[in-house]
């Protein structure tokens, strides 16, 4: 692997925007265009009909798609799509820099290939491009918690990923017109009805989903590495911000793993919970809040509110602030009563 880059402190990539990750928000990112193909056609293969195997175009890129953090109950869930030069695609990623399924890198090995990806003048940064999309477990939860008969009704996490990996693609192909001829991507359930799904939207792209396609496709191995620092750096900024204090570790952010059941046990508010780094919609959190010393809370239903929307609606309010008017209607934490 050439380009060694000298690890003086913890590496924060630009994907990790803290201002929108610590409230919960979703958001996503993408590096800048690479300098190797800033020069590629500006035609988007949603309009092209060139044939990826002519040697007349051997100047298409290809695209992998993999993602990170779908079953914690802890912490986002991120999606990455990787692109670069089609001919560069073994000899620059297998090769010269060895990428592989983030399961089998170690978390040093993972840590070094990105921040190579993310350093000017070497040949990993100036040749390809990445982009994440991060869902927050707040958003993540609000969807699936979601009423089947409400408007538009549960948002389940497949729908979610589908959305997440149509946004990477349209961002990287429609919105910055890369020349993208090839898609490669993982996929979690039955491949063959994900592929027919992403070949309506995107009718001009050959789509490739397969399981298992981080150890099978370069360009996939190296979006499964973003996806998985970007989740791995974004779960230890939260932590830091939540847990400076006390130092008590929740572990993976699995449901499995021990320290993480400790921690949300040992930190559950009563009434509330947690807060934006849970998902409120996994059964390890539901369990915990109705079963394991979460208190009940009855919500007022169908009653005459009007008092309270005159007050939203008008100018006035001078008697008392709206904190104060608010305050009153809602409650206030148990820890807060006198």
């Amino acid at each position: 692997m050439e380009d060694p880059i000298p690890e003086t402190k913890p590496f924060l990539p630009p994907s990790i925007d803290k201002t929108r990750l610590l409230p919960g928000e979703s958001y996503a990112y993408y590096s800048p265009c690479p300098p190797a193909i800033s020069t590629a056609p500006e035609t988007s293969t949603l309009t092209s009909t060139a044939d990826p195997d002519s040697d007349l175009d051997s100047d298409y890129l290809i695209l992998g798609v993999d993602e990170a953090g779908r079953g914690p109950v802890l912490g986002p869930m991120v999606y990455s799509a990787f692109y670069l030069p089609s001919k560069l695609h073994h000899s620059l990623l297998s090769t010269e820099y060895h990428f592989d399924d983030s399961k089998v890198l170690t978390a040093t090995v993972r840590a070094k290939l990105m921040r190579i990806l993310c350093t000017p003048d070497t040949k990993l940064h100036d040749s390809c491009g990445w982009a994440v999309k991060l869902l927050s477990p707040r958003d993540i939860s609000s969807g699936m918690m979601r009423p089947a008969d409400g408007v538009g009704g549960a948002y389940n996490l497949n729908a979610q990923a589908m959305d997440a990996t149509i946004e990477l693609i349209r961002g990287v192909v429609e919105e910055r017109k890369m020349n993208v001829r090839e898609v490669y991507i993982d996929t979690v359930g039955n491949p063959a009805s994900y592929q027919k799904k992403l070949e309506m939207v995107f009718p001009s792209l050959r789509i490739t989903v397969a399981k298992k396609a981080d150890s099978l496709y370069p360009c996939v191995s190296a979006a499964s590495v973003a996806a998985k620092v970007t989740r791995d750096v974004a779960l230890e900024v939260c932590y830091e911000a939540l847990n400076a204090p006390t130092g008590d570790s929740w572990g993976s952010g699995y449901p499995s793993d021990s320290k993480c059941v400790s921690w949300l046990r040992n930190n559950m508010d009563p009434v509330f919970g947690w807060g934006t780094e849970c998902r409120f919609s996994w059964g390890t959190a539901k369990e915990m809040l109705e079963l394991k010393g979460g208190e009940k809370v009855d919500w007022p239903v169908d009653e005459d509110n009007t008092q309270l929307m005159d007050f939203l609606l008008s100018s006035g309010g001078t008697a008392k602030g709206p904190d104060q008017e608010l305050q009153e209607w809602f409650g206030k934490k148990t820890t807060e009563v006198l």
